[in-house]
């Protein structure tokens, strides 16, 4: 049994086949998936999809890229969603300074206002971190005071910050990536990153693995993700599915039951 922490399926790319890509997916043992917003109409459709689908679970958010849409009313309608009985985190929330869609200082601010919620309603967090570990990293230590926690999404970054990302008590997260051919230095992180902090994703329709690297990913495909970890691990598959299973769990509030 897998669980992939990351997903899309509230994207128009899923529009056309969505049952058939949720069957493929439990078909692979892809028992649970959960459904990440990336603004209110995501969010909303996250929601949705949880309480129609039962091996289905949402996360609602605003996104670094529309950090300057983040108001007083955005939040309340959040906060309704963040409620609701299959919501299990607050993401994807961040800095993103690849694309810096949205000003940084508005990033900043609406990250540190959905960092605020979810220790207020003591969900954990989804982090989107793009070209901006630094801050992203300083942004958790003056907020989390180790009332919460979070998963470090798509990692992407160097072995000291993710030293510094387990310290405050954050899972990391690994997809795709870690069958690319330039990414040596997040399959180092990923062989020696702590059993009990490593989580498994597929961020579909983005980040395919290879083989299917370039095409639309989708949830079934957490399984060569589960086998590229276990190989660069050195353990056997269904020992990295049992501990990635059950740090979703404990992370997300018991997902598996």
């Amino acid at each position: 049994m897998l669980v992939d922490t990351h997903c899309h399926l509230n994207h128009e790319q899923f529009n056309d086949d969505l049952t058939d890509v949720i069957a493929r997916a439990e078909a692979a043992d892809i028992r649970r998936m959960i459904v990440i917003g990336f603004d209110l109409t995501s969010s909303q459709r996250a929601v949705e999809l949880a309480e129609q689908f039962d091996s289905v679970y949402a996360a609602v958010a605003v996104h670094p890229h529309d950090a300057q849409s983040y108001d007083a009313d955005t939040e309340t309608v959040l906060r309704q969603l963040a409620i609701r009985p299959n919501v299990v985190a607050i993401g994807e929330i961040g800095l993103d300074y690849h694309y810096d869609h949205s000003p940084r200082a508005e990033q900043h601010s609406a990250f540190r206002a959905q960092l605020a919620m979810a220790k207020e309603l003591r969900l954990p967090v989804i982090i989107h971190c793009r070209e901006a570990y630094e801050d992203t990293l300083d942004v958790l230590e003056s907020e989390m005071d180790g009332e919460f926690s979070g998963v470090m999404h798509c990692w992407g970054g160097t072995m000291e910050e993710a030293q510094r990302s387990l310290d405050l008590g954050m899972f990391l997260g690994f997809g795709g990536v870690i069958t690319f051919k330039n990414a040596d230095e997040v399959r180092e992180v990923a062989r020696q990153a702590p059993s009990n902090r490593i989580l498994i994703e597929t961020d579909a329709p983005y980040l395919a693995p290879v083989p299917h690297r370039g095409k639309r990913n989708e949830p079934a495909y957490t399984q060569l993700v589960c086998e590229k970890l276990a190989e660069l691990r050195q353990i056997p598959l269904d020992m990295l599915a049992a501990q990635t299973t059950a740090n979703a769990s404990v992370l997300f509030g018991g997902l598996i039951s």
